[in-house]
């Protein structure tokens, strides 16, 4: 019998994630942050930051957003990309040079349900943010 180990075994015993977060610490996320400047990387950090409220993974708010409804990323990929808003509001962050204050953000008309077609709309992340410091109380 061989004593090297088998493909499985090393592949097992590598630590992607780790090596994924030591990458990106080398890197200053230049990949990722490169790809959440395009269309497709906005809505995918849009979802991704949809998907813990809902949950109750962020503690701090968890009043605010744990059990509502979160339609699928499917369907928020297929809403987003059909949205003039959306359109319009990511060409104005892509010519401002990417500022944080035009960045598209997602806004809940009805702040009580979730994230679900016609209760959402695009809104610039800075009048999201003053949106937000209303509902909060």
């Amino acid at each position: 019998l061989s004593t090297e180990p088998s493909w499985r075994t090393v592949y097992m015993a590598f630590d992607f994630l780790k090596w994924q977060r030591e990458y990106r610490k080398r890197t200053v996320n230049k990949v990722t942050n490169s790809y959440e400047k395009t269309r497709g990387g906005k809505l995918m950090r849009t979802y991704r930051n949809m998907k813990p409220r809902t949950e109750g993974v962020l503690k701090k708010k968890a009043h605010l957003y744990m059990g509502l409804d979160l339609l699928s990323k499917k369907d928020f990929y297929n809403w987003s990309k059909e949205s003039f808003e959306f359109e319009s509001l990511f060409l104005l962050w892509e010519s401002s040079g990417f500022d944080k204050k035009l960045s598209p953000s997602i806004d809940r008309i009805d702040p009580s349900r979730g994230y679900e077609i016609g209760n959402m709309r695009w809104s610039t992340h800075s009048h999201n943010s003053a949106n937000t410091r209303r509902h909060d109380g």
